[in-house]
């Protein structure tokens, strides 16, 4: 177990994919070693797959393990593995994998139309509307048609799985990268973002670090989960260590505002090299309902603070926080496919041209973007 381990670690430190298929059964050591360390885990329908092998447990305690508990379907459930995928369908997931974890030399893109784009004159509250629109393209839609090649990852592989946050692998043109993001919420559930999305997240900036992806961040909330679970959890200390490792994370980094950007939630995954934003996108320290909450008390002077407060992108654009914003035809849920395909092409141009700036020269350059901000070098 050890000495497979190591030859593990050292592929890895080299930069190399380690893709893992699970078959029926795997338990014991090799599941305990090589069988948990690959960078995409997939496994066999209904196979058993855990640590302890249940006749031992049988053995040593006299009553069967519980059923269902070391099944592929199980511990996808738990965000333990990416996918359950029948042998007869691992040759094609292989090749996506590949395809967008091995990519040769290729032409610049053409600089996209949206670089002339200018921000929107809506007020701030209009654009807050706007974005909170249900039928507004979000992620899903972002990667359905903005993206070639999507590869859907699950959980953190430690057995938590929140849908506050969606993890991929994707390919926007001919570019590369690891992708983590909102998922907006859905009638059938509530899908606000608490800290096992955030330790998925992070489970994503080592993906990028480790394969050499640039990383693609993609914000759209309404705000982190506020509940007893979410405080128990540590989300604040999650909050943190995100904006930490963002900050300093050796990857390249594009950052999108698609749509809403409330608090702690939201600027979790906002520190990028290149940050583009929808016209009606907006960002704050918190929802301007919370803002006048605690200026006025109630939440009736909400209007006013979100236009006090600056936080659309016509205010960001103006304090050098976005660089890139992508026109909305006068509103993005009116025409999300045409939409979500200029965005995929402002990405696909932001990736190129960080993957040409290197490393060395985008990590200063990043901390001075965010020491900067607000203050007298802000434009």
């Amino acid at each position: 177990m050890v000495k497979i381990s190591g030859a593990v670690r050292t592929h890895r430190k080299a930069g190399l994919p380690y893709l893992v298929y699970l078959r029926h059964p795997t338990t014991g050591g090799v599941m305990a070693s090589w069988g948990s360390l690959g960078h995409i885990t997939v496994a066999e329908p209904g196979a058993l797959l855990g640590f302890l092998g249940p006749r031992v447990y049988e053995a040593l305690f006299a009553t069967p393990f519980p059923e269902n508990v070391q099944v592929a379907e199980n511990l996808f459930d738990r965000g333990l593995i990416d996918a359950v995928v029948p042998p007869w369908q691992l040759s094609d997931v292989v090749d996506r994998t590949l395809s967008i974890l091995v990519t040769g030399p290729h032409p610049r893109p053409a600089p996209p139309r949206t670089l002339s784009v200018k921000p929107s004159d809506a007020g701030a509250w209009e654009s807050i509307g706007i974005s909170r629109n249900p039928r507004r393209p979000d992620l899903r839609q972002l990667l359905a048609y903005g993206a070639r090649d999507v590869l859907p990852l699950n959980g953190t592989g430690q057995g938590e799985k929140d849908p506050g946050l969606q993890l991929a692998l994707a390919r926007f043109g001919q570019e590369s990268c690891v992708v983590i993001g909102h998922t907006r919420p859905r009638p059938s559930h509530q899908t606000a973002m608490g800290p096992a999305s955030l330790r998925e997240a992070r489970r994503g900036m080592r993906l990028a670090e480790e394969l050499g992806l640039p990383l693609l961040t993609v914000i759209d909330t309404g705000g982190a989960a506020l509940s007893k679970e979410a405080e128990e959890g540590g989300l604040a200390g999650e909050i943190a260590r995100s904006l930490h490792d963002l900050i300093g994370l050796n990857s390249p980094t594009v950052s999108v505002l698609l749509g809403q950007g409330a608090g702690g939630g939201a600027l979790a995954l906002l520190p990028a090299d290149r940050t583009i934003a929808a016209q009606h996108a907006w960002l704050s320290p918190l929802p301007p309902e919370g803002a006048s909450a605690i200026v006025h008390r109630n939440t009736d002077f909400a209007p006013a603070m979100s236009e006090t407060q600056g936080v659309n992108v016509a205010s960001l654009h103006a304090n050098g926080l976005v660089e890139h914003i992508v026109d909305e035809r006068p509103d993005a849920s009116l025409e999300a496919k045409a939409f979500c395909q200029r965005m995929g092409q402002a990405i696909e141009y932001e990736l190129a041209t960080l993957s040409n700036a290197g490393i060395a020269a985008l990590l200063p350059a990043r901390l001075v973007k965010y020491r900067n901000l607000g203050g007298l070098n802000a434009r």
